[in-house]
């Protein structure tokens, strides 16, 4: 095999699909990227029995063939070699040179007939705007349990219904939710269609698909080996969906309620921020909602105190006071992605069970935002 392709272009591929490899892969065979040269170019993938990645980038092809080599090595390699196209050529004895202006590299190559099939997938499909789907995944794949006890708990599910998609996630603590337009062709139909994806990968098609255009998702596969694929342009990733049921957290947002605060987003981040320092490791931050301001209150270790009000109004109801983790609370803020906030003050059945708060995007003091992103957040109980 020999080929002679562009630098820059080349680089990004093997980036690209290596980018959702493990750091440390139990089968070696695992760390390869596996290049086929071909009449349509170069294909480059990456595939560890759960996620995949596969682009397909111009070359000018000499002798067509595979090779197997270990991706992240070549990453850092193609990275710096000169800024002059690289030609990539298998020797006499089978090993893989790398050769670029007065750089010449030589790798072992991997065994080709020892690598899994990257899958295919051949479901249905829809459309999603690829701006708002980044978005959205940046707005709920943080709220997703970082804790592999419970596996389903640390993907984000998406929920596929009518014109709509929905990306959800919790850690049992807090659940985040967002909607985005879902342009599922001729096949659409009101059968809502479900997706359980580990979050790390939904992440990182966020960062990698987050260019304008559109983004294709197509679910398939049947039993232990049901996969989701996103596409866009000429990339591909893949991921294997996380088995078990997702909590029903949906119902868990109140359909109404009137008794709320409006508050200055970066005011209260800032204060938020300052005020939190003192506090030790998981302590509640004591916040006291009043009819034009929040106080928030904390008490560290050391006799450390601090203090801070922000302007705000209230509405609908008496005073509140409540804990709440102020690492959630910031995450949530930056999500809302809004000059003002909503925190909307629930209510429960049980009397002896402290009510989360729901907080919402607020375009102003008066005018709330359309609610594509919710997020409910449970306080923490306050010692005395």
């Amino acid at each position: 095999m020999k080929f002679h392709v562009n630098r820059d272009v080349f680089s990004e591929a093997v980036s690209f699909v290596v980018k959702l490899l493990p750091q440390r892969n139990p089968q070696p065979i695992l760390a390869g990227v596996l290049i086929e040269a071909g009449d349509e170019g170069l294909s480059l993938a990456a595939f560890d029995y759960e996620a995949s990645a596969r682009t397909v980038i111009e070359a000018s092809v000499d002798e067509p063939g595979t090779i197997l080599v270990h991706g992240r090595l070549l990453s850092e390699i193609a990275s710096r070699m000169p800024n002059q196209p690289i030609e990539v050529a298998v020797d006499e004895d089978g090993a893989i040179v790398l050769t670029g202006g007065s750089a010449r590299f030589t790798l072992a190559s991997m065994p080709v007939q020892e690598y899994p099939a990257i899958p295919e997938v051949t479901g249905e499909s829809g459309l999603v705007p690829a701006d708002d789907f980044a978005t959205a995944i940046a707005q709920v794949a943080f709220a997703a349990s970082r804790d592999d006890v419970t596996p389903v708990l640390t993907g984000v599910q998406l929920e596929v219904s009518g014109t709509q998609l929905s990306l959800v996630a919790t850690d049992r603590y807090r659940v985040a939710l967002r909607d985005i337009p879902w342009d599922g062709g001729s096949a659409a139909g009101e059968e809502t269609t479900t997706a359980l994806v580990p979050a790390r990968t939904l992440q990182e098609v966020g960062k990698t698909f987050s260019h304008g255009g559109d983004i294709s998702i197509a679910f398939s596969g049947a039993g232990d080996r049901e996969i989701v694929a996103f596409t866009a342009g000429n990339r591909t990733v893949t991921s294997l969906l996380i088995k078990g049921n997702f909590p029903p957290v949906r119902r868990l947002f109140p359909e109404q309620t009137d008794h709320h605060a409006v508050v200055n987003t970066g005011d209260l981040q800032e204060a938020v921020r300052r005020v939190s320092l003192v506090l030790d490791r998981a302590a509640p931050l004591r916040f006291t909602f009043t009819a034009d301001s929040v106080t928030m209150d904390a008490s560290g270790s050391e006799q450390a105190r601090a203090s801070e009000s922000v302007d705000a109004t209230l509405l609908g109801g008496d005073d509140v006071t409540l804990g709440l983790n102020p690492q959630y609370l910031l995450e949530a803020l930056g999500a809302v992605r809004s000059e003002f906030v909503r925190i909307t003050f629930t209510s429960s059945e049980n009397a002896n069970k402290l009510s989360p708060v729901l907080i919402t995007a607020q375009t102003s003091v008066e005018r709330s935002d359309a609610d594509t992103f919710k997020y409910l957040l449970q306080p923490n109980l306050l010692l005395r």
